[in-house]
């Protein structure tokens, strides 16, 4: 652990034992050997072929392809210890090259696919990788943009231009026994990939996550949810980023749990995907879950007045229905009206999703209530979760079992939380990162007493459960001296279908304003359903009835805070927070910095 840096004094603690005793010896490649041995026809993986179909891969299959792979980089001359970068979209074979790194010994390194050269350059030299497999040919002439500048890079390896079979045919003449060695050189402390921090305040960096940290919390996260992860036939399908610690989480919990997983690297092919793959959980960001209630309820009013009214009530039942499950349950006329909107509603969402869908994991942001409760109610379990880059992702989630809506539950065993007096959470256990690489000072400065400092402020329930209010650094302080917490409006105001992004400003005024951007997926139906077809963003910033739309938002949202808190005032911003624009990290984060700097003279118009 690293070393004190003060002391500290809490205001409360929420702790939870681990289940499963931490890994003494042995690392992930252990997983998949296991699997294959004991299990040999379990289904690791389905793979989407060219006609659309999933074609299932056994663990002896999934062996294979990961040994083939890690012979290659051997016979490259990867040795134990060497980083080795990963950029591309979510795919299968992002999941062998990530395995067959640690069969080789090496760390991996993930990159965003949507990286610009500097940020790849970053990320690689920072790391010292010496050796990066990219996805696409457009990927590797960033890299190549940036070369000359990377000394330590020896290799780049382009899956579209067929480098995996390139790997594997230099690798036929590597004895398996110089894998087994390889393999087995990393324990439960030693590093097994370095992940970069959003960087939403200055250049990321790089948090070392051992075996150990993905080995201890997968397996505690299984003896803790038995109803999702041990359920027969367990499949899930990813669709975030594996350059993602969340999805990178759940590939490793598959591993561990031999869970069937899928991927989808496009995010237009997810609907179809789903309903092809069946997955019986899934991992999503709230915003997902928001675009989903969104278009339903959209569609619903082209469809006419009736089926708009059906759509309404049936939201309306669905969230009633959750919120007696935990005050005694359902009513028999509440059961009646379920049931109705079962047929009506709900068993179609479901039905888009797969049919098999029976419980999803949120994390990233706040959920809000009604959608929680309106996708329990309609048969879909949100477990709201929290964590972060440095603690291997869940530090604590809501269970089927102990579900506390507008939390993000209680920690997950091997784990402690504990709200500092100022109100930060600080956090401690099995999987906490031990080292931002390259930074002591900074590694110092992230843990007080041996507990990490989260950066995020919280409370913790009498139930034990956590709640997330926001980030230290982003708190506002007006010119009137009153502290307002800006994600507290920010999450109410993103969940109007409108409303794609929301910046609450205010610091040193005399009150709180906001720069909003509007969803432009978003405008086309909407503007069919009031009247105005073809609507399109630089209509939709000046239309009256828009602006009205987006004040009923900022009222909905002014309603949770005093009025001191409240927003006066807000402008429409002429486009959208984009990776692109960099505006937002690869996670889909405000860089609150950047956009505070490039829009100052629209914030001062504001106070004009």
């Amino acid at each position: 652990m690293p070393t004190s840096n003060g002391s500290t004094s809490f205001g409360s603690v929420s702790s939870e034992p681990p289940l499963v005793a931490p890994a003494t010896t042995g690392n992930m490649t252990d997983c998949v050997v296991e699997t294959a041995r004991e299990d040999p026809g379990h289904v690791s993986a389905s793979r989407k072929t060219a006609d659309g179909r999933w074609r299932d891969v056994s663990a002896t299959e999934f062996l294979a392809d990961v040994v083939s792979v890690a012979k290659g980089f051997l016979a490259a001359g990867i040795a134990p210890g060497d980083r080795v970068g990963i950029m591309g979209r979510t795919s299968y074979d992002w999941t062998v090259v990530d395995v067959a790194g640690w069969f080789a010994g090496a760390v991996t390194v993930p990159v965003y696919e949507t990286s610009s050269p500097e940020q790849i350059e970053w990320i690689l030299s920072d790391s010292g990788a010496v050796a990066c497999v990219v996805e696409t040919g457009a990927g590797a002439a960033r890299i190549a943009s940036v070369r000359d500048r990377l000394p330590g890079l020896r290799d780049v390896w382009t899956l579209e231009a067929g480098s995996l079979e390139e790997l594997r045919a230099a690798g036929r003449e590597v004895p398996d026994a110089d894998v087994d060695r390889a393999r087995a050189v990393a324990g439960p402390g030693d590093p097994m990939t370095v992940i970069y921090t959003s960087g939403t305040t200055g250049r990321p960096k790089g948090c070392v996550l051992s075996h150990g940290n993905f080995l201890d919390l997968a397996r505690n996260a299984e003896a803790a949810i038995p109803e999702v992860l041990r359920r027969p036939e367990a499949a899930t399908l990813l669709f975030i980023p594996l350059a993602h610690v969340f999805a990178r989480f759940i590939q490793a919990l598959c591993l561990v749990c031999r869970i069937r997983v899928g991927h989808t690297p496009d995010a237009k092919d997810l609907l179809t995907d789903l309903a092809g793959f069946r997955p019986t959980f899934i991992l999503a960001v709230p915003r997902v879950f928001q675009k989903v209630y969104n278009g339903a309820e959209q569609k619903a009013a082209a469809g006419g007045k009736l089926r708009a009214r059906i759509f309404a009530q049936a939201s309306a039942t669905a969230d009633a229905w959750s919120r007696s499950l935990d005050t005694g349950g359902p009513s028999p006329a509440l059961r009646l009206r379920h049931l109705l909107f079962d047929r009506l509603v709900y068993s179609k969402l479901r039905t888009l999703m797969g049919g098999r869908v029976e419980h999803a994991v949120s994390g990233g942001a706040p959920m809000g209530e009604h959608l929680a409760h309106f996708f329990r109610g309609a048969g879909l379990v949100v477990l709201e979760g929290y964590g972060l880059t440095e603690t291997t992702a869940p530090l604590a989630v809501n269970r089927p079992s102990r579900i506390r809506i507008g939390t993000v539950g209680p920690p997950l065993p091997g784990t402690d939380i504990a709200i500092a007096e100022d109100g930060e959470v600080l956090a401690r256990g099995v999987g906490v990162f031990t080292q931002y690489r390259g930074r002591a000072q900074e590694t110092q400065d992230a843990f007080v007493d041996g507990w990490f400092r989260t950066g995020d402020l919280g409370s913790i329930d009498e139930f034990g459960h956590l709640t997330i209010t926001g980030r230290k650094k982003e708190i506002i302080v007006t010119a009137n001296g009153k502290n307002v917490v800006p994600a507290a409006l920010e999450d109410r105001l993103r969940a109007h279908p409108l409303v794609s992004q929301a910046v609450v400003v205010g610091d040193g005024r005399h009150f709180v304003a906001c720069l909003v951007t509007l969803d432009e997926e978003a405008l086309p139906s909407w503007g069919a359903n009031h009247g105005k077809p073809g609507l399109d963003l630089a209509t939709a910033r000046r239309d009256a009835d828009v602006l009205a739309a987006v004040q009923s938002a900022v009222d909905a949202a002014n309603a949770s805070v005093s009025r001191a808190e409240s927003i006066r005032k807000f402008e429409v911003l002429a486009e959208d927070f984009t990776i692109e624009n960099g505006y937002l990290t690869p996670s889909q984060k405000v860089k609150r910095g950047e956009v505070l700097k490039d829009f100052a003279d629209r914030i001062d118009a504001l106070y004009a």
